[in-house]
């Protein structure tokens, strides 16, 4: 590879990564030439040449990808919201660039997305094919793999990255390994490699995949043709570690991503990876040993660097009062009913937050207001697995927050709804029980009830923030 080739991909790589970790800001020809040191006009003929496609084809179709990764998972989220995040200047101009791609508009992508994924050759994620059910995909799970939800150190690495062509992947890692052992680069304590996937396969068609196979490094690199640096954050993940032949890697990233879903995770931006702990060639089995890492979003209550065991235990069918029998899957079918109907009827109000449902024991989902956000607060809806009742309380968005108000409500003579005892050990500041017995062989009445109750406590509590 002669000198010029070598710069160019250097150059290009370090705005490829620019670009998929800012979609949500200025992706500008200017600003991007800027970050790659060539003028505009010689930058965009360059990004062509290399990347097989114009700046601004590439910065739209990801774009258009990563809000239809984001519809695949949550129908619920207000489309607006999502056009003005990731940079399209109106709606007009945004469900026309998405019909282009996917050949629908975006409303009926929210209701047909995986149809349309399989029309245009892109195999969507089928819960059918691989997990029939929740049970099944808990029995797959602690067969095949131990998934914990933790925080990962930052991770220097070295990597080759490549567009389309995925069985070029063997010859990269052997290009990379001469390269790191010429260069006496790697890492000499627990040294892995990893590969890392920039785009999601459920919607970015084959050819146009980017990945990077990796190795971890034990000092600082520069850039060096193809070869670059690459650091993953510091954050967030859930792990699974899996034992298994290589047609079984696609079930298992599969199953993970259904089971970050099923618990109530969020998605977060960021690289998934697969990290090797062996060389499968030497396996008896010839499988691989291996870990499969997806990021999330950081939730209140999660201790900063403490690994958090999630526990499926909550799948089990628990007696509910009564006298109907409710098991962990019906308790959040009917939660998500209970959600979709506060959307539909109150959504010019409130705005809803998505389901959590990691804990066996209780699942719960949030409501607030552009008042309330201003003053970082939210109401929550919660439903008690245990005992089947139904409470709602006043949160805040972090610890500091809910002092303040848990604070304020303490200095006064306001005694109308319960208190929290203290706000060290709780994510409530004023609770009060909607439904202690809930009677969920009459949906109607009981939905009718809870909405009652709860706009009873939400307009009392907000006339007193007012």
């Amino acid at each position: 590879m002669n000198r010029t080739r070598r710069e160019y991909l250097k150059r290009i790589h370090f705005v490829l990564d620019f670009i998929e970790t800012n979609l949500d800001s200025d992706l500008s020809l200017e600003r991007l030439s800027k970050k790659a040191h060539y003028s505009p006009y010689h930058f965009h003929r360059i990004f062509a040449t290399v990347v097989g496609e114009k700046l601004n084809e590439l910065v739209n179709r990801k774009r258009i990808e990563r809000i239809a990764s984001i519809l695949l998972v949550e129908q619920n989220v207000p489309l607006k919201d999502l056009v003005y995040t990731y940079g399209f200047n109106s709606d007009t101009s945004f469900s026309r660039a998405f019909k282009k791609y996917y050949g629908v508009s975006p409303t009926k992508f929210k209701s047909e997305g995986k149809q349309v994924l399989s029309k245009i050759g892109i195999a969507p994620f089928s819960s059918k094919k691989y997990i029939c059910s929740i049970a099944n995909i808990k029995q797959w799970i602690e067969m095949n793999a131990q998934i914990i939800v933790k925080e990962l150190p930052e991770i220097k690495l070295a990597g080759i990255s490549h567009i389309g062509e995925f069985e070029k992947m063997g010859d990269m890692y052997q290009r990379l390994m001469e390269w790191g052992h010429r260069k006496e680069v790697w890492a000499t304590s627990n040294f892995k490699a990893l590969t890392l996937y920039h785009d999601n396969p459920n919607v970015t068609q084959t050819p146009k995949l980017r990945f990077s196979a990796c190795a971890t490094i034990g000092k600082d690199i520069k850039a060096d043709g193809e070869i670059r640096p690459i650091t993953l954050r510091k954050g967030i993940y859930a792990v699974g570690h899996f034992e298994i032949a290589a047609e079984e890697i696609s079930r298992a990233w599969k199953g993970m991503c259904l089971w970050v879903i099923e618990n109530g995770h969020e998605f977060r931006d960021g690289d998934y990876f697969e990290m090797y702990h062996n060389d499968h060639r030497t396996h008896p089995g010839q499988k691989f040993i291996l870990d499969i890492c997806i990021p999330l979003e950081r939730k209140d209550t999660m201790e900063p660097g403490r690994p958090l065991q999630m526990d499926l235990s909550g799948f089990k069918e628990k007696a509910q009062p009564a006298g109907t029998q409710l098991d962990y899957h019906h308790l959040i079918g009917y939660m998500k009913e209970l959600r979709a109907f506060f959307h539909r009827e109150h959504d010019a109000r409130f705005r809803l937050g998505k389901l959590y449902q990691g804990n066996p024991d209780f699942s719960y989902f949030s409501l607030t207001t552009e008042g309330l956000k201003e003053q970082k607060l939210k109401f929550v809806i919660i439903l008690n697995h245990k005992t089947g009742s139904f409470s709602i309380c006043l949160s805040g968005q972090n610890k500091t927050i809910r002092k303040r108000y848990w604070e304020m409500f303490k200095g006064s003579d306001w005694k109308q709804y319960h208190l929290a005892e203290s706000i060290h050990d709780s994510l409530c500041i004023i609770d009060q029980t909607l439904v202690e017995k809930p009677d969920f062989g009459n949906k109607g009445n009981l939905m009718g009830q809870i909405e009652r109750e709860s706009l009873k406590f939400i307009n009392e509590i907000s006339a007193l923030l007012e």
